[in-house]
């Protein structure tokens, strides 16, 4: 599935995000954290560089999640209650190194309604283009992480090669195991 570069980014953002609350571990517990996040993730915009700042992007966080295995009809709901908590209105906006794109707040709304319509704006591409199916959690039997699977043949099923890695190690020595 191809999606506009802006909706690509967008998308790997939310998995980021979720995934700073997965596998037992909190990574956004200061101001600090979130910095690093956001630099990361090559986020802009006004900031507070607050504790409440933190809590509303883990509050959001733990909407994304939900929405990540939601049916269509629950997804769309989610969609569409976070685009208008945000007051999102969309317009095309060239800045920094890219090209037009959508912005549906201004630089200066507070940093989750930037976070949480930008996201919301990526999951509809998803919804509109049928490909819930390519919203995952890892395949690894001990990791809960997400993922998107944006490739051709759809054979993505683990967040990283970590994962990946422990998995085919572990069938392999199941079958060096049944051989024996």
């Amino acid at each position: 599935m191809i999606f506009a570069p802006d909706t690509e980014v967008a998308l790997r953002t939310v998995v980021n995000l979720i995934n700073t609350a997965e596998n037992g571990g909190e990574k956004l517990m200061t101001v600090k954290d979130l910095d690093q996040f956001l630099q990361q993730e090559g986020f802009t915009g006004s900031r507070e560089h607050s504790a409440a700042e933190v809590e509303s992007v883990r509050q959001l966080r733990t909407e994304l999640r939900k929405l990540w295995e939601a049916p269509e009809e629950d997804a769309v709901q989610t969609v569409n209650l976070l685009l208008r908590k945000a007051n999102a209105l969309p317009q095309l906006l060239k800045h920094d190194d890219w090209d037009w794109h959508f912005h549906a707040t201004t630089p200066e709304a507070p940093l989750a309604d930037r976070m949480s319509t930008e996201a919301a704006m990526a999951l509809a591409d998803i919804i509109r283009g049928k490909a819930m199916d390519r919203m995952l959690v890892c395949a690894a039997s001990d990791c809960d992480s997400v993922l998107l699977d944006l490739s051709r043949n759809r054979s993505k099923m683990y967040c990283g090669t970590v994962c990946a890695n422990r998995a085919h190690v572990a069938a392999y020595r199941a079958r060096q195991a049944a051989e024996a």
